[in-house]
């Protein structure tokens, strides 16, 4: 199913004041987006990039608190309130081209870059695509490839 709407309450928001960007069907594990967008939200902009390109060049981790069964802790403080963490440089990555959408659109509006604060940021689970795996000399067998939807809306601080 394609992505069309929101999911978020606009009344709250001044349009003229904010954002939005969404990248629909995005082959990024669901759980990771999932926490991404909880350590993400209320950061601003310049904090969130920053953040990210720790986390795909692995000098920060991920702290998981809702999907961390099986997970080891990282060495150093918690953050978060978690120890445990991963680095999902694939989800960083998008959540990076993510921002640099909501940027560019906020530039179109005439919005100050810098002062752009994170104020609704939601991953929903995208459709399954249908491939086929190598089993053998004549069969194959399906798997599916998930994908997961991101939406940001971004406004000016201080509004």
């Amino acid at each position: 199913m394609v992505k069309r709407n929101y999911n978020f309450d606009f009344s709250a928001v001044n349009p003229k004041r904010s954002a939005r960007a969404i990248l629909a069907n995005q082959p990024v594990s669901l759980k990771y987006s999932v926490e991404l967008c909880r350590e993400l939200k209320g950061k601003s902009v310049k904090n969130a990039e920053a953040f990210l390109n720790d986390l795909k060049e692995m000098r920060a981790f991920l702290p998981l608190r809702k999907y961390r069964k099986k997970v080891p802790h990282r060495a150093g403080e918690p953050k978060s309130k978690a120890k445990a963490g991963r680095y999902p440089i694939k989800a960083a990555a998008k959540f990076l081209d993510l921002l640099k959408l909501v940027k560019a659109n906020a530039d179109v509006k005439g919005l100050d870059a810098g002062k752009l604060r994170i104020a609704h940021l939601f991953a929903s689970q995208g459709f399954h695509r249908r491939g086929m795996q190598a089993q053998g000399r004549i069969s194959g067998k399906q798997r599916k490839r998930k994908s997961t939807h991101l939406e940001i809306v971004v406004q000016e601080a201080g509004q």
